[in-house]
Order: C-alpha cells, then sequence, then structure tokens
C-alpha cells in the first residue's frame, strides 16, 4: 500500500507540474507570436493588406482543407508545396533577379559566385529586417518587396484557380481546377501567405532568429538552422540516454514475474459472465468499427494515388466530385472516428462488468450515443465535401463545413456535438461504475485511474474548441495539438492500459496489486514526458526558444518507456500460451502484441528520427512525417482498437472457439502490409526529401521538380505493394468480425 501511494503522489507531481509548464507557456506563446498588423503598407503608403485581408485570407484558406492541401509552417499534406517555402523562394528569387538584371544585365543564376554572395547578402538585410511599428501596428515594405508580392500574387491567383499555363502544376500538386475562383478570396489567400511567410523570414525584435527559428531553410534569405537547435537537439539525446538507464534500474530493480502459471484458473472466468443489456448493446459500435476501417483504407489508397496522378484515378477525373484535399481529410478523420469508438464502446462494456448491473436507461443512453456518432461521422463529412467545393460562405463553412487543420478538420457545430457526445459518455461511464466506486474492494486503485482517464477523454476533446473563426494561427497550433497529442496519444494511452489491466486481472491472468502498481507508474512515465512534451509539434509555429527547449527534452522522454516493449510483447506472448483456455482469446492479444511492437518502431524509433530540433527542421513537413502518423496511429492505436473490439465481440458472441484462417492471415496482412508502406516506399521518399532539404532548402524538397522525378514516383509507386496487402487485410478483418455474428468465423463440432 506504501508503495501504491508513493505512486499516486509521483503521478500526481508529474500531471500537475505537467499542465503548469504548458498552461503557462500557453501564455508566453500567445505574448511572443508573430503579430497580425492592422495594414501592411508599400514606402509610398499604399495599403497592399490589411488585418481583416489576413484573417479572411487565413479562413479562405481553411475553407479549400488548409492542412490538407500543402501545407503552412509545415504543418499539413505533403503533395502539395509548404506555401511559405513556396512562397518566400519565389519572393527570394524574383528580387535576386531584379537586382541581378539591374546590376550586371543578367539573371541571378548567370551571376559569378562573388556577384552572388553580395547579392544574397544584400537580400538578407532586406527581407529580415522587422519593419513591424507596434505603435502604429503597420508592417513598411521596401518598394522590391511589394514587387515581389505582386508577382507571387500573380502567380497563386493563378494557380489556384483555372489558368491554363499552370495546369500542369496543380496536377502535380494534386490540385482541383479553379480551386478557388472568387477574385476577393483570392486576394484574400495571398494575404495569409504572405503574412504566414512574412513571420519566417523576420527577425524578432532584438535577435537573430526569425518568428519561427529561422524555418523553412533557404540560403537565399539566410534561413539556415542556429545553435539553439543543435544545442537543445543534444540534450534531448542525453536526456534520452539518462532516461533509459534510470528506468531500466527501476525496472531491474523492481520486476517479478507477474504471470504464476500455478495459480491460473482451470476454465476462462469470463465463460460465466453474463452481460447485461447495455453491454450487449455496445455489439453495434463494434460492427461499424470493422466498416469504417474498410472506408478508411478505401480512402487511404484514393489518397496515395493521388500523389502520382494528381486529379484522377486510373484516367477518371475523381478531382472534380472527390479533390485530394477531401480524400484526405476523410481518410485521417475516420481513422480517429473507428479508433475512438472502438476504445469508447470498450468501456461502455467494460463499465457494467466491473460494477455487475445496468444503471437505469443505460440502454437508452448507449442507443442514443450510437445514433449521435453516426450523425456526426456522416453529416461533417458531408460539411467539408460542401466546403472545400466552396458551396459554403466562410461564417457557414466554420459551423458546418471544413476548418481546415489536420486531425480536428470538421466544422464547429460537429466539433461540439461530438463534445456533448464525450460528455454523455463519461456520464454513462460514471453511471454504471457507481456501485463499484462505492465498494470496498482490492481494486479500488486501479479502478479510480480509470475514472481519471475516463474523466480525462470526455474533457480534453474540449480544447478543440478554444480557438475560434479569428484565432492567431499560432495559437490554434497550440491548442489543436492539445487534442491530438494529449488526448489522442496521452490520455486514450492510459485509458487503454487501464483496460488491458482490468481485462487480465478479470482474467485472473494478472495479480491485482502488481496490474495497479504497473499501470500508475506506466501513467506516470509516459506522462512525464507526454505533456510537456507537446511542445515539440510547436518548434516552427511562431512559439518562443523556451518552448523549443521544453519540448525536445521532455519529447525525448516520451521515447524511454518504448525501450521496454519488448519486455511487454513478450509478457503478452506469455499469457497467450499458458493455458488451453487463454488460446480462445490468442489473436486479440496478438493484436495487443503487434502493439508493443509498433510501439516501439512507430512511436519510438521513427518518433524520435523526427523529434529532436535539428531533425525537424530539415524534416518538418516531409514524407518523413507520415511515417511515423501512420506507425504510430495505426500501429499502435489502430491495432489497440482492434484487439479491443476482438476481445469485446468475443465476450459477447457465442463462446465456440473461433476459425483461425481468416483472422490468421488478417493480423499479418495488416502488419506485413503497413511494414512495407513504410519501408519501401513512404520511408525512402522521406529520406530523400530531406537530403534535398539540407542540400538545398525545404522548398526544391517539396517542389514537384523534385518530387515528380522518375526515381521519386518509382518510389510512390512502390507503395502499391503494402498498401494492396493491407488494403486486403482490412477486408477480412470486416468479413471474419461479420462472420463471428453470422456464423461462419467460428467452429462448428
Amino acid at each position: 500500500m506504501k508503495n501504491i501511494r508513493s505512486l499516486w503522489i509521483t503521478f500526481a507531481i508529474v500531471v500537475g507540474v505537467g499542465f503548469s509548464v504548458i498552461g503557462f507557456y500557453g501564455f508566453e506563446i500567445y505574448r511572443e507570436a508573430p503579430p497580425y498588423p492592422d495594414k501592411v503598407v508599400g514606402q509610398d503608403g499604399t495599403v497592399l493588406f490589411t488585418k481583416k485581408d489576413i484573417q479572411d485570407g487565413q479562413r479562405v484558406w481553411q475553407s479549400i482543407g488548409g492542412q490538407e492541401l500543402g501545407s503552412i509552417w509545415g504543418h499539413g499534406a505533403y503533395v502539395a508545396p509548404d506555401w511559405n517555402a513556396d512562397w518566400i523562394h519565389r519572393e527570394a528569387v524574383f528580387i535576386l533577379d531584379e537586382w541581378a538584371m539591374q546590376g550586371h544585365g543578367k539573371t541571378y543564376e548567370k551571376c559569378d559566385p562573388t556577384q552572388k554572395a553580395v547579392l544574397r547578402e544584400r537580400l538578407k538585410a532586406l527581407i529580415r529586417k522587422n519593419t513591424y511599428d507596434p505603435a502604429t501596428k503597420t508592417i513598411t515594405l521596401n518598394q522590391d518587396i511589394v514587387r515581389a508580392i505582386e508577382h507571387n500574387t500573380d502567380y497563386y491567383t493563378r494557380l489556384f484557380s483555372d489558368d491554363k499555363e499552370l495546369a500542369h502544376l496543380r496536377e502535380k500538386y494534386a490540385m482541383k481546377e479553379n480551386t478557388l475562383s472568387e477574385p476577393v478570396a483570392l486576394k484574400q489567400l495571398n494575404a495569409f501567405f504572405f503574412w504566414s511567410s512574412w513571420a519566417c523570414t523576420t527577425e524578432r525584435p532584438g535577435k537573430n532568429i526569425t518568428y519561427t527559428h529561422n524555418w523553412p531553410s533557404d540560403e537565399l534569405v539566410g534561413n539556415k538552422a542556429d545553435g539553439s537547435l543543435i544545442l537543445w537537439t543534444g540534450f534531448s539525446i542525453i536526456m534520452l540516454l539518462l532516461g533509459i538507464g534510470i528506468l531500466s534500474f527501476y525496472h531491474a530493480k523492481s520486476h517479478k514475474d507477474d504471470v504464476h502459471e500455478g495459480v491460473l484458473p482451470d476454465e476462462d472466468p469470463l465463460k460465466g459472465l453474463n452481460p447485461t443489456p447495455s453491454m450487449r448493446a455496445t455489439l453495434k459500435y463494434f460492427w461499424v468499427v470493422s466498416l469504417l476501417i474498410l472506408v478508411q483504407v478505401i480512402f487511404g489508397v484514393i489518397t496515395a494515388h493521388y500523389g502520382v496522378e494528381g486529379q484522377g484515378l486510373y484516367g477518371i477525373p475523381l478531382s472534380d466530385i472527390l479533390p485530394y484535399s477531401v480524400t484526405r481529410t476523410w481518410h485521417v478523420q475516420i481513422a480517429i472516428f473507428w479508433i475512438a469508438t472502438s476504445w469508447l464502446a470498450t468501456g461502455l462494456y467494460i463499465a457494467p462488468a466491473i460494477s455487475g448491473k445496468d444503471p437505469k436507461f443505460q440502454v437508452l443512453g448507449v442507443n442514443f450515443l450510437f445514433l449521435s456518432l453516426l450523425i456526426i461521422v456522416v453529416g461533417s463529412m458531408i460539411g467539408e465535401l460542401l466546403g472545400v467545393l466552396q458551396k459554403l460562405d466562410l461564417d457557414t463553412n466554420y459551423w458546418f463545413g471544413h476548418q481546415g487543420l489536420e486531425y480536428v478538420d470538421l466544422g464547429r457545430f460537429w466539433q461540439i456535438y461530438l463534445f456533448i457526445g464525450l460528455i454523455l459518455w463519461l456520464v454513462l461511464m460514471l453511471r454504471a461504475l457507481g456501485p463499484a466506486l462505492v465498494r470496498k474492494h482490492a481494486d479500488k486503485n486501479l479502478l479510480f485511474i480509470f475514472v481519471m482517464s475516463t474523466v480525462a477523454i470526455a474533457l480534453f476533446y474540449g480544447a478543440g474548441l478554444m480557438w475560434g473563426r479569428h484565432s492567431h494561427l499560432s495559437m490554434i497550433e497550440y491548442w489543436r495539438w492539445w487534442v491530438i497529442h494529449l488526448w489522442v496519444e496521452g490520455f486514450f494511452e492510459v485509458f487503454a492500459t487501464v483496460v488491458i489491466a482490468f481485462l487480465f486481472v478479470r482474467m485472473k491472468l494478472l495479480d491485482i496489486g502488481t496490474a495497479t502498481a504497473g499501470t500508475i507508474a506506466s501513467a506516470a512515465i509516459f506522462l512525464s514526458g507526454g505533456i510537456i512534451g507537446t511542445f515539440h509539434h510547436l518548434y516552427f509555429t511562431g512559439t518562443p526558444t523556451a518552448v523549443l527547449a521544453l519540448g525536445s527534452t521532455f519529447s525525448a522522454l516520451e521515447v524511454v518507456p518504448l525501450v521496454l516493449m519488448g519486455y511487454e510483447a513478450f509478457h503478452n506472448y506469455r499469457i497467450s500460451k499458458i493455458t488451453e483456455w487463454i488460446k480462445n482469446y490468442k489473436w486479440p492479444i496478438y493484436f495487443f502484441i503487434s502493439v508493443s511492437f509498433w510501439n516501439f518502431l512507430g512511436a519510438g524509433i521513427f518518433g524520435f528520427l523526427i523529434n529532436p530540433p535539428i531533425a525537424l527542421y530539415h524534416m518538418q513537413g516531409l514524407n518523413t512525417t507520415p511515417v511515423h502518423s501512420h506507425t504510430a496511429l495505426f500501429g499502435v492505436y489502430g491495432m489497440l482498437g482492434i484487439g479491443l473490439t476482438l476481445f469485446v465481440i468475443k465476450g459477447l458472441s457465442a463462446q465456440k472457439p473461433w476459425k483461425e484462417g481468416v483472422i490468421k492471415f488478417t493480423f499479418w496482412a495488416l502488419n506485413i502490409g503497413l511494414l512495407l508502406m513504410v519501408l519501401i516506399s513512404v520511408l525512402p521518399v522521406g529520406l530523400a526529401q530531406t537530403v534535398a532539404s539540407v542540400n538545398e532548402g525545404m522548398w526544391y524538397a517539396r517542389s514537384a521538380e523534385f518530387t515528380q522525378t522518375e526515381v521519386m514516383r518509382f518510389f510512390k509507386w512502390l507503395r502499391v505493394i503494402g498498401d494492396t496487402i493491407f488494403a486486403i487485410g482490412s477486408v477480412t478483418l470486416t468479413y471474419f468480425i461479420i462472420g463471428l455474428k453470422t456464423g461462419w468465423s467460428l467452429k462448428h463440432d
């Protein structure tokens, strides 16, 4: 008991300190974010843009898909350019060519090295100077920059409309014709592109780094990695090694064998479990989960194909009705929906099993929540399509359309509806757990952390409601990553750990004391790096240097517990073998084993590949990011969701053993397909882009000139191998799960 108390104190300190730090620096981000000027003027006083133009331009960008079509500050999709890197380089080349023609009678590229060096230094002095006046809230621009802006505005206006000369680029960027057609909207979009790029090249007052820490890299404007990136990268590696050493010592000191084969039950303890009506009502959630997996994979295949055939699918002009920005949105959003649904439904199944009975109207609540989730999924998808097709005005789009923010693209109305749904889920969970909470029993501590994670899941999605229509982009990114990192990667992880512990305890495979201590310790260790580690997503989003220092240090600690994933995998493997009856749960446990593998590879190795500041400086916005996101999101959370789904269905369906052929094929197809997708396609493309980013700059690594070369297209096409195997696995998974209802997946005497 003393050990448990110490663990709770440690957990409380970790959570308290973590949220105090990110709360304080949230205010610092707000205070030091690059300013929105009231107006941008030339030296002659001509007004180029107003604050309203910039803010409405941000909303226009969001309405066309935002981060699902190219990226801003490195966050977003990867087929189209990073619009900041592209804008900056075009602006620089225009000015340098003008000066070179005036001074030497030839373009910049034809100048000799000495002439180029002089021109570059002149450009750096001009473009990096901060001409924002806080008193008047005005940015005053040199006329050379004004002409470059006019040049860029003309180019992007033609690119985002239907200029035939740029049709080849739209195809390579997976942009539909007439992404925007209204002249006012096009002007506003250019205002936003200018401002967000200005923040990348303009030095903070009194410092020699820009608002985005000199990101994106481009030698022409003097954007290169500064010393702080290297310093904090080195420090993060030291913290990683230190953390691994301490955790290894703690594990060796405190570890004891928690699987005692001699005292395991002879029969399945869950065999006699009589599911309550609300537990049985969760079964339809898992049928929908299996169908959503299939739909998500279909949109993933279409989205990946847009990378080689930008406006069609094997000759079918699909982009007219389903643009890339829509299929990518749906691919990502449906993944979040089905993974979250599988976990939420597991909670609704587990809660009455713990307390032993249903509260009054529990079935009604479970059914109403199910209907609400269906409405949110379908309604938000329709709204996002209408938004990208520009069928909604900006205000309607904000409420019902496409917010243009990766992972939280759904309109504000659907966000609020989902938040209310999560609150309803929380109420249903607490009502079901109520009788267990008031009883005295040995697993009270485990139950308490289960309740805490349940409350956190419901409430932390509310962070997605903290920005509004005109919020600063830096603050939107701050709160967006609360949802992605803390909600999805943080408290869902804790929730899943507790659920698995409860399942194994109820099956009498784990001792309650060991499970409780292990769960609290795991949560404390994970959150010690995970809470403040949220900042590693915010290095280059207009944040102060302290955010970079904290993010790099604590994100390294996130990797520390993952080095012991091999032990967890072996532990689960032993569990699957120790008794005859446990073999009935072989495949759910195997999916838990794959979670350990992907946690180590996807979250650990591929995560740390891009997390250190100097690495992310050159990799942000490249295909090294989807290497991590695919293997962590589907590899960890997706496989876990499938494992929980199979576990619950096993408890709800007939106790007959399963036929192994289809589910065995499914397991290996999903894991091998995902591995091949990454190793032979996405990772080589990302590494090649990294080399290009280091040697030439981010603009080149994301340009059609580089990404559409024959070699790069070859590696993109190689993705078909892994994608096909993975897609077949998703089909057989749905087939198998449906067969558990129809009987074709069950063995018959």
